[in-house]
């Protein structure tokens, strides 16, 4: 693909990418910043949350996927399944009922003010490395396809790209996000459906045909009930999924505050259900290009460095049409700008309202950290160039088992206790806890005859916590 398409491309998407940001953001003020007004319809927070769910990394990774762990990823997604209706009546009702604009403010609530900042700083640095990380695998592929070519090297990539994200959610906040990432959704599914398409014409199958291609193939396999040291054991998968989902999803204010903004309790859990539905069918579609696409290389007797190469070196480098590679490059540059840019709200929302304890209305603050977590993302994007990032989405899942675990156990122990942790108790196991399950599981192979974690460490990792908090506390007194 020549870089004048690829420029091209990009601007046709930054066209409309402003236009629908400048439009969401008319009569925008502070407060509406952080909540959009709460009047997102239903169906749009329902569908905006499928692209707030799936990243540039989803994208590109997992079709890659499909070589090494078949379909076990619906596995994952079946517990994801299990997860959002957990959020959808258990938090949503909680957040609600609080009327809550950042998540941690229900720590404080219930804890106090050490408390709140402790687990709104379990989600900013969650939120910013796996942010940052999916920005700059896509970085990574945005490299080679233009800035390579033009002679540029990677901290302008890095720059332009966060400069684009920092300029359309300036203003708009919330409710600019919340349409961009509908969009995003649409584009990213037209462009998976459009490919799959394109794909069958060139292996000159018909649409049955390449269905029983991909069934008699090896990529086709969902359930792995065999052995239980299998990472892609089913309810290691399952169980691990819904956990990664109630924390990554429930406890993330980049996740939430989408669902935040309908008007009611009601309407934002019916959107809830409705965003896991349709986000089953997107990832169904992702694997079956995943496997369409391994079937087309290996027709031509083609290979690639890694999984995650897959769809990019399919999509610009074997000949295709280009309306294939324009069609990756849209859908790409729709996921990555708009995730990015739903984080850095996120971002900006937590730690203005929860670390610093601004008032909503302080617009000057606002978008001085706006501005700053914009330069710190960038600054990671560059350092990251530094770091391999082979099978990016299980890295994603990887890091968030350790870093959003505290913080899952955090609000198990405030939801499920009566109990107040003693001073220092939450920084503590905060601390320990991450440290610990990361110790256990690179001596699980010694300690528990070959069993490895995938995961499913997240659930060691909240445990370590809620029992770490249960040891250091007291009964909550009572009035």
């Amino acid at each position: 693909m020549s870089p004048i398409v690829v420029i091209l491309t990009i601007a046709a998407y930054c066209t409309v990418l402003f236009t629908v940001a400048w439009l969401s953001s008319r009569g925008m003020t502070a407060e509406k910043f952080f909540t959009a007004g709460r009047s997102t319809p239903r169906i749009v927070a329902a569908i905006a949350m499928v692209g707030a769910a799936m990243s540039g990394v989803t994208y590109i990774s997992v079709p890659g996927t499909v070589a090494a762990d078949s379909f076990s990823y619906l596995q994952t997604t079946l517990g994801f399944v299990i997860g959002y209706v957990v959020i959808a009546y258990l938090l949503i009702p909680l957040y609600y009922r609080l009327g809550v604009v950042s998540l941690y403010e229900y720590l404080e609530r219930r804890f106090g003010e050490s408390e709140h900042r402790t687990g709104a700083w379990l989600f900013f640095i969650s939120k910013i490395m796996s942010a940052s990380l999916r920005a700059y695998v896509v970085c990574e592929v945005l490299q080679s396809l233009l800035y390579d070519k033009l002679g540029l090297p990677f901290a302008i990539n890095a720059l332009a790209m966060m400069l684009f994200v920092w300029l359309y959610t300036r203003r708009g906040g919330v409710r600019a996000v919340v349409w961009v990432e509908m969009l995003k959704s649409l584009l990213m599914s037209l462009s998976v459906v459009m490919c799959i398409i394109f794909v069958i014409r060139a292996l000159e199958l018909s649409s049955f045909e390449a269905l029983r291609e991909i069934y008699k193939s090896d990529y086709s396999d969902v359930l792995f009930l065999d052995n239980p040291l299998d990472r892609r054991y089913f309810f290691k998968q399952v169980v691990a999924g819904a956990f990664l989902v109630i924390a990554m999803t429930g406890l993330d204010q980049d996740m939430m505050q989408t669902m935040l903004t309908c008007r009611t309790q009601r309407d934002a859990q019916r959107g809830m259900l409705s965003s896991i539905a349709i986000q089953s069918v997107v990832i169904l579609l992702f694997l079956l290009l995943g496997a369409l696409l391994y079937i087309f290389i290996d027709s031509r007797g083609l290979t690639i460095a890694r999984g995650d190469d897959l769809f990019g070196y399919v999509a610009t480098e074997c000949g295709l049409p280009t309306t294939i590679g324009i069609l990756f490059l849209t859908g790409l540059i729709a996921s990555t700008f708009s995730s990015a840019g739903s984080a850095l709200t996120a971002l900006t929302t937590s730690f203005s309202l929860d670390i610093l304890g601004a008032k909503r209305e302080n617009a000057s603050l606002r978008k001085r950290v706006h501005l700053a977590i914009a330069l710190a993302i960038t600054l990671l994007i560059i350092a990251f160039e530094r770091w391999s990032t082979s099978g990016a989405i299980t890295l994603i899942f990887t890091l968030a088992s350790y870093t959003y675990g505290p913080l899952l156990g955090l609000f198990a122990f405030g939801l499920f206790t009566q109990r107040m942790p003693r001073r220092g108790a939450v920084l503590l196991m905060s601390a320990l806890s991450p440290t610990l399950s990361y110790l256990l599981a690179n001596s699980s192979e010694q300690l528990l005859r070959g069993y490895t974690f995938s995961y499913e460490i997240i659930i060691v990792n909240a445990t370590i916590m809620f029992l770490g908090l249960y040891a250091l506390s007291r009964r909550r007194a009572t009035t």
